[in-house]
């Protein structure tokens, strides 16, 4: 679903991604670890289209995110670690607006809305200002606006920072069940017991290259993944891929 081959991103003399190369496929829900400027946001950037790269290439579905990029953006959603919305629409203009740009039915806009919405129990919001949401509810409202169009691939960065523990469950769930029906997750946390429970398979970045990936249970053996992570951020043990 997502395959990502000798990606390389500089700014200026600075290698902020270097060499990387993933393979996530259907059904898979895929960790992203690493320190703050390891090269996380950059490379999630890069797969969305948002970014432009210096070497490698980025495929969605087998599509070229650089060749083709409108047809990669309709079948993927992001939700970035900051919510950047629209804060003058009301949250369901917000929300039909999102709808309108995938060409969302309206009873299918209306269905989804109405499930994702009493979910997240945001639905009693909905007509007022996003200036009005606290940051949670805008976490909320940007995740929601990401399952609208019924995206094969969602990546997102550090999506569990904002939500109360009731709607990092909720979305725990709905990520496993997305997977589940054929879709796949690739996203970037911090929050290592998450992702040690959640995640079928895990790559960890230290500044820019690769250290290790492969299935929860390669990469983390008989200790937890808080462990692998501190044991290689220290520069000890691990080196290179077990996939």
């Amino acid at each position: 679903m997502l395959r990502i081959e000798h990606l390389t991103k500089k700014y200026g003399n600075k290698t902020a991604v270097d060499d990387l190369s993933l393979h996530i496929e259907k059904g898979m829900i895929y960790g992203f670890i690493g320190h703050n400027g390891a090269g996380k946001t950059t490379t999630i950037k890069a797969c969305c289209g948002i970014l432009q790269y210096d070497e490698g290439e980025i495929y969605i579905n087998g599509m070229s995110i650089k060749e083709d990029p409108i047809s990669c953006k309709s079948i993927l959603a992001y939700i970035p670690d900051n919510p950047y919305l629209y804060e003058f629409l009301s949250g369901i203009k917000y929300l039909n607006f999102i709808a309108d740009i995938f060409g969302v039915p309206q009873f299918e806009r209306e269905e989804r809305i109405k499930k994702y919405s009493g979910l997240f129990e945001l639905t009693d919001d909905l007509a007022q200002p996003i200036s009005s949401y606290s940051h949670g509810m805008k976490q909320k409202l940007t995740i929601i606006s990401a399952l609208i169009h019924e995206p094969k691939l969602i990546i997102m960065d550090e999506p569990f920072v904002g939500l109360d523990p009731k709607a990092t469950h909720i979305l725990k769930n709905i990520m496993r069940e997305i997977c589940d029906s054929g879709g796949a997750i690739f996203f970037s946390t911090h929050v290592l017991e998450v992702a040690e429970k959640l995640c079928d398979r895990v790559a960890i970045i230290k500044k820019g290259k690769l250290v290790v990936s492969g299935s929860m249970d390669e990469v983390k053996g008989d200790v937890s993944l808080e462990d692998v992570f501190l044991e290689l951020e220290g520069g000890v043990g691990y080196a290179g891929s077990v996939d």
